[in-house]
């Protein structure tokens, strides 16, 4: 396509071999029935299915209206969007899952959701979500988390759409490690939400793990927050104090009272109880340093193999 789109459709591809032919044609009859110019940018985030080879042959069907890029290897979702990102060419890019539990036809309500408030980030929430009571606990556990930790609005989805000003703003970010939706909340606070519909899962199961989950929730609070550094600091202290005010209580009764200390017992629990302390607190520091450690040899936030 020589003429640059109104929206780039960014999609992260993982073993979606059987929906890719169905979620490009709907949003192909989405666009085609509101008369917009689009391309559709779908990134294979190393699937082991054949989900690219799929995408070869939408590709030689729709060559102007389809970007194909396939990863060297598994970066996750939002290193995979990144890179979609990076290469989406519209003043309003759409972010959009492979699996067609949100359905290309809501894209209207996002584009009219811009047209009304002119916001830089528009996001579809979900009411009620088709996922299991398993992975709506993980997605609501790391919504929750982001939002009291990092002040994010926790409404939001992998379904949103964000303007070309800010896409260019975020992508100046190098960190191999990306949370998307931490990201532009650093850039914006004009965030629109509006409900859109969530369907049942129609072809494969969620690659979202429960332990997936809540690895995602440990690296956003590692990467993008002091929190658990603050909570040794303040935590320590706060031990600190309260094993000070015991020690003075038995000094006291000790040499006033002349009353025996109970020795070994509460000696053996002080001992395991601190040590027990000091170890999470190193874990915590050697997070803290192997991420930094990463970070100074540059670690790719993606790796791209071909691109059609």
């Amino acid at each position: 396509m020589t003429d640059t789109p109104k929206y780039s459709i960014v999609v992260p591809v993982f073993n979606s071999d059987q929906s890719l032919q169905e979620l490009f044609q709907e949003i192909l009859e989405v666009f085609t029935k509101m008369g917009q110019t689009f391309e559709a940018i779908f990134v294979d985030d190393g699937s082991d299915d054949r989900s690219w080879q799929v995408l070869e042959e939408l590709k030689t069907i729709y060559p102007e209206r389809i970007t194909a890029i396939r990863l060297a290897k598994n970066f996750g979702q939002h290193n995979a969007t990144f890179c979609g990102l990076s290469h989406a060419r519209g003043s309003q890019i759409i972010t959009i899952d492979d699996d067609l539990q949100v359905p290309p036809a809501e894209i209207i309500k996002l584009t009219d959701a811009w047209e009304l408030t002119k916001h830089d980030l528009i996001y579809g929430y979900f009411k009620h979500k088709k996922h299991s009571n398993i992975r709506n606990a993980g997605s609501l556990t790391v919504k929750k988390t982001s939002r009291f930790f990092h002040g994010t609005r926790g409404e939001g989805s992998s379904f949103r759409l964000i303007s070309r000003d800010l896409v260019d703003k975020i992508l100046s970010y190098s960190t191999y490690f990306v949370f998307i939706d931490e990201i532009l909340n650093w850039y914006t606070d004009e965030v629109s939400f509006v409900e859109v519909m969530h369907l049942p899962r129609k072809y494969k199961t969620s690659n979202y793990s429960l332990g997936k989950l809540v690895k995602l929730t440990g690296n956003s609070l590692i990467f993008y927050s002091t929190i658990p550094l603050k909570l040794m600091v303040y935590g320590g202290f706060s031990i600190a104090f309260v094993f000070f005010i015991f020690g003075m209580y038995y000094l006291y009764r000790k040499i006033f009272l002349d009353v025996p200390v109970p020795g070994y017992t509460s000696l053996i629990t002080a001992i395991l109880f601190s040590t027990g302390i000091i170890l999470l607190s190193l874990g915590i520091i050697g997070e803290y340093i192997s991420r930094i450690y990463s970070i100074q040899n540059k670690k790719p936030l993606f790796s791209i193999k071909k691109i059609i």
